[in-house]
């Protein structure tokens, strides 16, 4: 006998689905999500909802109105598809068929909503239970979506095709499968084939759109199928349905990254068809769907060339999609001067560390990547849009017109791809527009000038140049522009010429153009619009990346600008602030250690730091623009260090005490790593800047104690973290050995462990090597300030350093790190070294040959000399490799550590001439530069 439903459990659960989306009772709300939740692991539970989702006209018994009806059966389904999500694969098959077929029947509603709901629900089946698990679901629903009977609703066949394209999407890789002898996907693509030749345009569009989700995987099935779906393309591309082309332009889109070949014979007729939509007015969706399809095939190289010949036809519609909308003109009319208002939380974007470059011992310290990325609407166009790489909101929709996603963005990005492209063919169409329309007296139409300006900058930079000297002027005029939008849009052009202007040779073209230029932008960056402040600031940061040291001269008015947005500014373009600041002193460097200077910004930042929280995500950039600016005040930053070293200890400590409560308690939110990263990353910087014994004061005075803090980290389950926690152990070494030395005891071992690649994660290989090659380095320095206290640990350093150099896997600057401190072990250990020598040697010298000549490569080659000395014999096998090292470090020796390698080298080298019995034509061996080389610096 069927199941059949109760009458008080269903009036109960009614209530509560009405109650529990009702929202005008709290208390009654908050009651029905407690009592629907309880009554979640029940599987009676399933037949109770699918029954009151699939019945609506006896709900009516209950006495709901229709409004009621559709929310207690929405509320139904959504509770439905959770409560299988939780408890699905825990329920016996027998309990969920009922469940089943009352879903199946829910796809045939009249109302859409409904139908769309419980295709959601089938969905969820599928994805807990397989397809296995509802073996006849696929054949019921290729059924009704096809009309198979030639009695199905129009309604049941979208709603069947609905549930079969989220079943599709969400089941991509589970259809194309082998389930005895049969792939799902072999029957689904040629019925759905079929189905886009159905006279309900929904449902063509739903199969189609079905199709989409597995033309980006290589499946036989789908290669199988290409000419098929080729042919059915071009017949819907003429489809009366938007909904239907614009499935079809996706379509297209999609075989242009996975087969391009079967695209390039058509691409003369793909362009009108493209053209055609893009420039469909009435639909936006399907204007950017075209408009994807240039940036897809811009980026593609077999595909890109066959533009050439129809950039006459393809440039002058992106130009026309560029303009925004009607509906967002309005919206940014209604917007007022906000400078003033404070940001609202949900303005706020969470922030993240950067993750800092590895240490390299060929140049001993970190590289920088400070590096400005400028938006062309902030948060919108990347400055780099010859990649055509987009930020979009998370959910691709929002309230900002400028965080959108749109075929105004898509086609000014695409316009920069085919610039990158095509050059100087793009800007000679561009051209006649930019002359009627920067002048245009409608301020979108002039925005949407400036916007492709600045699209072309890069890739047609030579047949801009003649243009710019009149060009860049009438630019700078727009930045006082009544309007907002067109003052934003100005700021990220010029920041796209930046680089020209920065790099004008004539003082007065520089007085001409650059210093306007740098002004103008300084001058917004105070804009009463918040807006054009974050584009001017992000407009300036991508400025200082390209002038670097030229901005040297002008930093006394740029740090006062700076000072008065510190005072000005809301949270949220605070961040960008920062970032000006920290690419500043990244390029000045020493220049920025003047005391008028310091006397001006140090008081605004560090009034800053004292109002951000400890747990403000704000500290992040604050922490990384202090780390710059320590580096480049050196020294002069010792005042402002007493302050902020203890607090770094602080974060770090509070951070490590709240992941040990987390982990000891699941219900504790576990903090941020990015706070330990930041903050051991300054104190890097510190240590650095400072002289030693001011550094090793701030250290001996830490509490807890420094290198406690220290040792958690090195071993945190963080690759960020223990990539910034080796960082600073190297730069300690360097540094404040004499505070270091007596924790090495403790910390050696842990590094150790570090250098052990089969520790490594497989899906953190990337991550993990850096932070090997940061081991690698603060190894090598703990070594030379150890000296013969390493002899302890040589052993296993050598073996794990061995297998770094053993693994064709690893970065070459991970190797590069690795042989300079096993080079730098042998300085004080090399009798240690000397018995494995032969193991290592021909792998040193390979690896050590193309490194920078510095300090660091200089200790290894002495520390490698040694070892060899102690062990000549070793080097049989590679002998003519260690004579052309010699020969190398001749030409370039102009390190501090000459001295010493020189004489170990003649040592080692006349050595082998009194041991190899024919040495004469054993030179021979070697190049002739290298042969005059050795004779001339080592007499041999």
């Amino acid at each position: 006998m069927a199941w059949q439903p109760e009458k008080q459990p269903l009036r109960e659960f009614v209530g509560y689905l009405k109650d529990a989306l009702s929202g005008r009772d709290q208390n009654a709300q908050r009651h029905a999500t407690t009592m629907l939740g309880q009554a979640k692991s029940s599987p009676e539970t399933a037949n109770y909802l699918a029954y009151i989702l699939s019945n609506g006209p006896l709900l009516k018994e209950l006495g709901l109105n229709s409004s009621d009806n559709i929310l207690v059966r929405s509320s139904a389904a959504i509770n439905l598809k959770n409560t299988i999500k939780a408890y699905g694969k825990a329920y016996p098959d027998t309990d969920l068929a009922y469940a089943r077929s009352l879903v199946l029947t829910a796809l045939q509603d009249s109302n859409s909503q409904i139908r769309n709901f419980a295709g959601s629900v089938i969905s969820e089946v599928v994805q807990r239970g397989g397809i296995l698990g509802w073996p006849e679901l696929l054949p019921e629903l290729l059924a009704l979506a096809g009309n198979d009977t030639g009695n199905v609703s129009p309604e049941a066949q979208e709603g069947a095709m609905s549930a079969l394209a989220k079943i599709c999407e969400d089941n991509k890789q589970s259809l194309d499968q082998d389930y005895n002898g049969q792939r799902p996907l072999a029957i689904i693509i040629p019925k759905l084939l079929d189905i886009t030749s159905s006279p309900n345009a929904k449902v063509r569009s739903f199969a189609l759109a079905s199709i989409n989700a597995f033309l980006p995987q290589t499946s036989p099935v789908v290669t199988s199928s290409l000419d098929a779906i080729l042919a059915q393309l071009f017949r819907l591309a003429n489809d009366p349905s938007d909904a239907v082309r614009r499935n079809v332009c996706r379509s297209f889109t999609h075989l242009v990254d996975v087969r391009p070949d079967k695209i390039k014979p058509h691409m003369s007729g793909l362009v009108d068809f493209f053209v055609l939509q893009q420039r469909s007015t009435d639909d936006p969706d399907l204007a950017l769907d075209a408009a994807e399809f240039w940036l897809c095939v811009g980026e593609n190289r077999l595909l890109c060339p066959s533009l050439g010949p129809f950039l006459e036809k393809i440039v002058p519609v992106l130009l026309e999609s560029m303009v925004y909308e009607e509906e967002d003109i309005i919206r940014i009319e209604g917007e007022a001067e906000d400078a003033d208002q404070d940001d609202r939380a949900e303005d706020l974007k969470p922030q993240f560390a950067t993750t800092k470059n590895p240490r390299l011992a060929t140049n001993g310290h970190v590289g920088t990547n400070g590096e400005a990325t400028q938006s062309s609407l902030p948060n919108a166009i990347d400055d780099d849009l010859s990649d055509g790489e987009i930020e979009e909101s998370d959910d691709g929709v929002s309230g900002n017109v400028e965080e959108r996603w749109n075929l105004r963005k898509c086609s000014a990005a695409a316009l920069d791809v085919l610039a990158s492209n095509f050059h100087d063919p793009v800007f000679t169409i561009t051209l006649p527009y930019l002359n009627e329309n920067l002048r245009h007296q409608d301020w979108p139409i002039r925005e949407a000038a400036v916007l492709a300006v600045g699209a072309v900058a890069d890739g047609c930079m030579d047949a801009v140049t003649p243009h710019l000297p009149d060009l860049i002027p009438y630019l700078l005029s727009f930045l006082n522009d009544r309007e907002p939008t067109i003052r934003l849009i100005t700021c990220w052009a010029l920041g796209r010429y930046s680089s020209w202007a920065s790099h004008l040779q004539d003082p007065n073209d520089r007085q001409r153009y650059f210093e306007p230029m740098m002004e103008g932008i300084l001058t917004r960056m105070l804009d009463p619009s918040k807006k054009v402040q974050e584009a001017a600031a992000s407009a300036f940061a991508n400025l200082e990346e390209k002038a670097t040291k030229g901005l040297t001269p002008y930093c006394g008015p740029i740090i006062r600008q700076f000072v008065q947005c510190f005072n000005r500014y809301k949270d949220r373009n605070m961040f960008i602030l920062y970032d000006c600041v920290q690419t500043l002193a990244e390029h000045v460097g020493p220049a920025l250690a003047q005391q008028e200077l310091i006397d001006t910004l140090m008081p605004a930042i560090i009034e800053r730091w004292s109002k951000v929280s400890d747990r403000s995500q704000e500290i992040f950039p604050l922490l990384e623009c202090l780390s710059y600016v320590a580096t480049a005040l050196g020294d002069a930053f010792a005042p402002f260090a007493v302050g902020v070293f203890p607090r770094c200890i602080r974060i770090i400590h509070q951070c490590l005490e709240e992941y040990i409560m987390g982990i000891n308690n699941e219900a504790l939110d576990k903090p941020s790593k990015d706070f330990l990263v930041t903050s051991l990353d300054l104190l890097s910087a510190v240590i650095q800047a400072l002289d030693a014994a001011k550094s090793s004061e701030l250290v001996q005075n830490s509490q807890p104690r420094f290198f406690d803090l220290l040792l958690f980290c090195m071993e945190d389950p963080s690759n960020d973290v223990r990539q910034s926690s080796y960082a600073l152990l190297g730069d300690c070494a360097i540094n404040v050995f004499g505070q270091l030395q007596p924790f090495l005891p403790a910390i050696i071992p842990v590094l150790i462990q570090q250098l052990d690649l089969d520790k490594m994660k497989d899906e953190d290989i990337e991550s993990g090597f850096s932070v090997i090659n940061n081991a690698c380095w603060s190894c090598g320095e703990i070594a030379m300030k150890e000296k013969a206290g390493m002899e302890p640990y040589v052993d296993q350093i050598y073996q794990h350093l061995l297998g770094i150099l053993r693994n064709p896997e690893v970065p070459r600057s991970v190797n590069e790190n690795a042989v300079i401190a096993l080079g730098r072990l042998g300085v004080y250990c090399s009798p240690i070294l000397a018995p494995n020598l032969g193991e290592f040697a021909k792998s040193f010298l390979s690896i050590i040959g193309p490194v920078e000549y510095t300090d660091e490569k200089a200790h290894a080659l002495v520390g490698f000399n040694r070892t060899v000395e102690r062990n000549p014999q070793a080097m049989e096998d590679c002998l003519v490799d260690y004579f052309k090292a010699g020969a190398a470090y001749a030409r370039h020796s102009n390190s501090d550590s000459s001295a010493e390698l020189a004489g170990s080298f003649q040592r080692n080298l006349v050595g082998y001439k009194s041991m190899i019995p024919g040495f004469e034509p054993f030179l021979q061996q070697l190049p002739e530069r290298d042969i005059e080389k050795l004779r001339g610096s080592f007499n041999i």
